[in-house]
Order: structure tokens, then C-alpha cells, then sequence
């Protein structure tokens, strides 16, 4: 069996690795960037984008896969949907691992987001804001405007926050909930902005909103491909393993 695995997950990698003993299997997994610190998948690795639809149909077609397993992040969507569509017009089986989506709870204070634009409508003007969704979407929140934003960045950044009302803070993970506690505390946030992306990597910072009484801007996720879903490890494992 030749199996495509979409990456960009802690999920994608324990896949991997708990697949390498398994005979008539072989796997090829598929990033969209290379990872800041590489791991042993134990398999080839493909890094970069494959030109559009067409020419990753192509790439699918001529690469005899058998099945693709798409484990990329949630927020991935286009590529999801873009991977699903190819598979489907190719025959070749398809599954969305999933991982399950962060619930409030009774102690939380979340409003939730259909997009991060909509952000605007709850804040309140004065307020200082972390948005932990990245510099990818800094663009999708020009429109707070009157409050302090502050954007988290992995590396230093050379050219200037781009509104006269926020700045970056450099920071690199893995955090935990007691140091992200303590950068609220010393930033007096008193919004924090992220995606519903699941999982334990990004949690941190919720958890740490949670025990300081934070308001949390949730982004819901966006519509995934209409396909098989699987949301565990030892299910998207079984899920292969019938296959051979």
C-alpha cells in the first residue's frame, strides 16, 4: 500500500512513527514548509506546495498512491479541500484526521468567531489584546483599532508593527500554562484571540486565560472537505492497517 500523509500536526508525526514496523506498507508524507526543528519521520519527506490542483492530481496519479491521509492542521482547509478533490477525481481513498475541537467550560468566558475579522464587534475600545493566531492573519484584525494589540512571533521581526496600536513580542514555545500566565499578567491582557485548533501544543495559553478570568476570542473552525474523518491516533492507525 502506498500511502500519502498530509503533516503539519504533533498527530502526523505519532502516525508516522507508529507505522514504521508495519510490512507492505509505504508512506510518503507531505509538508507544506519545512518543520523549525526537523523530526525522524522515518520516511521520505516532501516539503513545498505542488503548483495547484491540476498539477497535485498529477503528482497523485504518477506516485501510485493508493490512499492519502490527511492529518494537516485544521485551519489547512484549502489544502484539504483541494486534496480531497483531487483524491476523489483520481479513485484514490481519502481520510481527514481530525483532532478534536477545545470546548468551554463552565469557568470560561469565550465568545466565538466565525472569522477573525469578526473580532471588532466584541472588543471593547481600551482593551489590550494577545492574539495568539500568528502573523499570517494579522491582516484579518485591522479593524480593532482602538485598543493595544500585541502579536507573538517566533523571530525577530525587521520591518514595524503594521498600525500605529499594536506591537510584536518575540517569543518561542513549547510554553507552558505558567509562563504563558505570567506573560498576561505582565502584558495586562484582557483579550486573547486564537484559533480552535485543538490539540495540546496551543493550549497553554487557554488554559492560562482560563485561571486568570481572560475573555477568549475562539475562531471556530472552517468548513472541512465532505469525507471520512477520523479524530485519534489509534483510530487513523486501525484506519490503515485494514488497508493491508
Amino acid at each position: 500500500m502506498r500511502l500519502l500523509l498530509l503533516g503539519g500536526t504533533q498527530e502526523a508525526y505519532h502516525i508516522a512513527q507508529a507505522l514504521l514496523r508495519e510490512d507492505g506498507l509505504n508512506i510518503v508524507v507531505s509538508l507544506a514548509r519545512p518543520e523549525r526543528q526537523p523530526r525522524p519521520f522515518g520516511w521520505p519527506v516532501r516539503i513545498g506546495g505542488f503548483g495547484g490542483e491540476n498539477p497535485f492530481k498529477e503528482w497523485l496519479s504518477s506516485g501510485g498512491f493508493d490512499a492519502v491521509l490527511d492529518a494537516g492542521h485544521p485551519f489547512a482547509v484549502r489544502m484539504s479541500h483541494r486534496v480531497a478533490r483531487s483524491a476523489k477525481a483520481e479513485n484514490v481513498e481519502y481520510v481527514r484526521f481530525l483532532r478534536p475541537a477545545w470546548s468551554p467550560s463552565e469557568c470560561d468566558t469565550w465568545t466565538f468567531l466565525n472569522a477573525p475579522k469578526d473580532a471588532v464587534s466584541h472588543i471593547e475600545d481600551g482593551s489590550t489584546v494577545f492574539l495568539g493566531t500568528g502573523r499570517r492573519d494579522l491582516n484579518e484584525f485591522s479593524g480593532i483599532k482602538n485598543s493595544q494589540i500585541i502579536c507573538r512571533v517566533r523571530d525577530r521581526e525587521h520591518d514595524p508593527f503594521p498600525w500605529p496600536n499594536g506591537r510584536f513580542l518575540l517569543g518561542s514555545g513549547p510554553f507552558t500554562v505558567r509562563s504563558e500566565m505570567m506573560m498576561l499578567r505582565r502584558n495586562n491582557v484582557d483579550w486573547l484571540v486564537t484559533r480552535n485548533s485543538g490539540g495540546v501544543g496551543s493550549w497553554p495559553k487557554v488554559e492560562a486565560a482560563r485561571e486568570l478570568g481572560i475573555r477568549v476570542a475562539m475562531i471556530r473552525r472552517p468548513l472541512q472537505p465532505e469525507a471520512l474523518r477520523i479524530d485519534t491516533v489509534a483510530e487513523a492507525l486501525a484506519w490503515v492497517r485494514r488497508r493491508l
